[in-house]
Parts: C-alpha cells; structure tokens; sequence
C-alpha cells in the first residue's frame, strides 16, 4: 500500500521540475527579449531650434494698390502738326524734356509779321515825336496854334499805344511758339504714344500725346479695420516721425520697399467698416509700379524681449496653435501656445515657451508626448524637412 501512494509523488515532482526548466529556458527569455526591445526602440529624427527672446516689431497688415505720386496728360495747347516726335515708349524722362515737336512756321510768321508792324510803328512815333518838338517851339514864337499842338501831341500818344499793342501781340505769339514744344512737366516714366508723326493735334484731343506718371517718389494706398484707428491715433501721438510702412508681393515673399505713413484718411469706409491710408515710398529701383496690388505692413509697436520660434513650429490641433517642446531626457511633451504674430517666416509667441527652450521645426508628423527623439542636421535635417512636406496635410 506505501509503495503505491509514493509512485504519484515521484511524479508529481517530475513534472515540477520540468515546468520549471521549461520557463527558464523559453518564456523567461522571451519576456526579457521584449523588454529589452521596447526599450532599445528606435529614437525619430527631428529637426529642432532654440525659442529666441529679442525686440520684436508689431505690425498691422492690409491690402493695398500702389499709384503714381504724380500724372500728367501731355497736351497741346496749340493747333498743329506733329513734326516729330523725341521719346521712346517708356523711357525715363525729366521735367522740361522734349517729347514732341508741333509745325511752328506758323507761329514764326505772326511774329515775324508782329515784329514787322512794331517796327513801322516805332519809325512813325520817332517822327511824329519830332514834329512834336517843332510845333511846341514854333508855338511858344507863336507860329503855330494850340489845336495843332494838341493834335500832335495825340497821334504821338497814339503810336506809343501801337507800339505796347504790337509788344504785346509778338509776346503772346512767342508764347504759342513755345507751346510748338511739347515737354515733360514731371519726371517720370512714359507710357503708351496716342499719336503719330504727321497727324494733327490740337488741345480738344482727348488722349494728349502720351502720359507721363511719376514713379520716385511712390504712393500707396491701403486699408485697414477701423478698429485698429485708436491704435494708429496714439502710436501717432507717442511718435515724432511718421509710422514705418514696409511693402510686400502678394504671397508676402519679396519685400519691395519701405516708406512711412502720410495720411490717415478722413473718414471712414461705412460699406466695409475700414479705412484708408497713403503711404510714400523712395522708389530708385522701381520695384513698386502704379496699379500693382501689394501687401502692406504698418509698424505699431516694437515689443522688447518678444519670444520667437520658426512659423513652422506652430501646430494646430483642435484646441488651438500648440508646440513641441523637447525635454531633458530626450522625449518631447505638448505645450499649448498662443501667437500673437506671424512675419516674414517668424512667429512671435504671446504664451506656452520659454526662452532658450528646444522646440522642434520638422519631424511633428511622427510624434506624440513621451516619443523619445533625436537631433538632426545637415542632409538629414532636410530629409526630415521634406518627409514633413509629404506627409503635410493638404491646406
């Protein structure tokens, strides 16, 4: 009976050890394998910058058209034909520079004629002073009559008339002999010719000869919410100089000028709520042409010690702009932001970093808080940067 009871127990023990040996040999290895595998898993490359602390400019941003600070249709204020014609389409001209040239051989002649008339003019009053002078020396010997003076003494009136009439008709006719040149009134730029060599142009031509529009300086004229008037008004106040204006392309990438405000307009646009201001520009390069639509950017304020980080860095989710930040350990959290800008690539950040802060740039797509991450630069740094773009979404 003893020697029944003890054989189950001898197995029982075998089979114990056997379990034992099994888990040591396979499930205990397995176990640490994937332990040691999540924590060897791989690091996601980034692309990261440092949040930067420096004075930051504010601006107020508006859409505007550029015009010519000056236009000028050039018009003939005589009658005549189009002898020539002195400038090329679009050329660059200065006040007082020939464009056109109108017939003036008729203008010529009434001077000449003019000329001609004060001279017979001048003769006969030279003689007639001289008779003058006989008949008052013969009057007081009492060889000639009161009426006889008196008679003299008015027709010499009459040819000093004459005369200052013929002055005044040659002068009149040497003006409509310079109106026979057609000049620049401004300097600036020439446009399209209205009229050809041998027609005939007169003052009631609608289109002139040509329009010349000044193009340096420059204006600007653009808008704004009217909300945003007490704003300009004390700034206006506060400063001593006229507000900056900087003028942008369309897209915001090619920075065309700088110029400072002139007017703030004097009233407001009720259909729209918004209100209008010129600005002035310096425009050697030309880079702002009359009619062209550009984007204009008023300074305001310069905020000192304003925290910037690359426009990149800013992510939206569905609670609002957000960043990541890098910790110590190499794992990234989420902080929730609040921009107050964004200009010429940089974003200026109201609230959520710090300075000196790493946040990353490139790599977003690929995270979530607690991923552990690595720097990169160079050639994979733009590798990152473009897998971003891939994987965007689109706008």
């Amino acid at each position: 009976m003893k020697k029944k009871i003890a054989i189950p127990a001898a197995l029982l023990a075998a089979v114990l050890i056997a379990g034992g040996l099994l888990y040591f040999t396979h499930a205990m290895p397995f176990e640490k394998a994937a332990a040691t595998g999540q924590a060897l898993s791989p690091a996601v490359p980034i692309v990261a910058e440092t949040v930067a602390q420096h004075d930051v400019p504010i601006y107020l941003s508006g859409v505007g058209t550029v015009i010519a600070y000056n236009t000028d249709i050039v018009r003939a204020q005589i009658q005549g034909q189009i002898i020539s014609i002195n400038f090329t389409e679009g050329q660059a001209v200065h006040a007082g520079d020939l464009l056109a040239q109108i017939d003036p051989r008729p203008y010529q002649a009434l001077i000449d004629q003019d000329t001609g008339n004060l001279e017979r003019d001048q003769a006969q009053l030279v003689n007639a002073q001289a008779n003058l002078t006989r008949y008052t020396t013969l009057g007081q010997q009492g060889w000639a009559t009161p009426q006889l003076l008196e008679t003299q003494k008015a027709q010499v009136d009459q040819l000093q008339a004459a005369i200052k009439s013929d002055q005044a008709l040659i002068d009149a006719a040497q003006v409509e002999l310079s109106f026979t040149r057609l000049t620049s009134p401004i300097d600036g730029v020439a446009g399209i010719r209205q009229i050809d060599v041998g027609n005939i142009i007169s003052p009631s031509s609608a289109n002139g000869l040509v329009v010349v529009t000044q193009t340096d300086p420059i204006s600007l004229i653009f808008t704004l919410p009217e909300t945003v008037l007490p704003q300009i008004q004390q700034r206006q106040q506060q400063s001593n100089a006229p507000l900056p204006v900087v003028a942008y392309n369309q897209d915001d990438t090619i920075r065309l000028g700088q110029g400072v405000l002139g007017l703030v307009n004097n009233e407001i646009l009720q259909t729209t709520g918004s209100i209008q201001l010129k600005a002035n520009f310096a425009n050697k390069s030309r880079r702002l042409w009359p009619g062209q639509l550009v984007n204009a950017r008023l300074l305001v304020e310069t905020r000192h010690n304003g925290l910037t980080v690359s426009a990149a860095v800013v992510q939206q989710g569905p609670d609002g702009p957000y960043a990541y930040v890098v910790n110590p350990d190499n794992t990234v959290a989420i902080h929730p932001i609040k921009v107050a800008q964004i200009s010429d690539g940089q974003a200026l950040i109201e609230s959520g970093l710090e300075a000196n802060e790493q946040v990353v740039v490139d790599g977003q797509y690929k995270l979530q808080p607690g991923t552990r991450v690595t720097m990169v630069h160079g050639k994979a740094a733009a590798e990152v940067a473009a897998q971003d773009a891939m994987q965007a979404p689109i706008p």
